[in-house]
């Protein structure tokens, strides 16, 4: 069996698995909530209000994300629109709790957002590293149990985050230099 073969038989088991399970309607109200952190919306005003009220690494924080999200995102647009994956709703006979942002769904942009916004946390203030992941990790969930994600759409996006964020970590000491900060 190729890895291919594998990896799709293990994205349609846990799938199946997550949107057959009894409290799934449940869940996705829940989900919904969840899901919105991954909007954007959110780690930008954290960013900002850490930018004014935080002086040891506040600036830092958004500027590093900033640089990180400017990595993260035509990264995102170039695998989606290259790889062109449907999204389980629109590829099984299973309904989606909510009608997704765009046509495909790998890698999950949502994932991706949350797991920059976790790594950047991590880096600058590690107290809160466990429960920032855990935050990213209930936003990846959060998208399978919606019925808009397949798992290695999350793993992909979790990826691609976390790459992101290593990039704009090491490359900002060469950005400080060049903007004066």
């Amino acid at each position: 069996m190729s890895a291919l073969k594998i990896l799709t038989t293990f994205d349609l088991f846990a799938f199946n698995w997550c949107l057959g399970l009894p409290s799934a309607p449940q869940l996705a109200r829940v989900s919904r909530q969840v899901s919105r952190l991954g909007d954007g919306g959110f780690y930008l005003l954290v960013g900002l209000i850490l930018a004014v009220y935080e002086p040891q690494f506040g600036l830092l924080f958004l500027l590093t994300g900033l640089l990180a999200y400017t990595f993260e995102l035509p990264l995102y647009l170039l695998l989606k629109n290259t790889i062109k994956r449907d999204r389980p709703c629109d590829s099984l006979p299973v309904d989606a709790y909510i009608v997704p942002s765009d046509k495909f769904s790998f890698p999950s942009g949502h994932a991706a957002a949350a797991f920059v916004f976790a790594g950047l946390v991590a880096h600058f203030y590690p107290g809160f590293t466990e429960l920032a992941y855990s935050l990213a990790v209930m936003v990846g969930i959060s998208r399978i149990l919606l019925g808009v994600h397949y798992p290695t759409d999350i793993a992909a996006g979790a990826a691609l985050g976390t790459v992101s964020t290593m990039l704009a970590i090491d490359n900002f000491p060469h950005l400080q230099a060049l903007i004066g900060v």
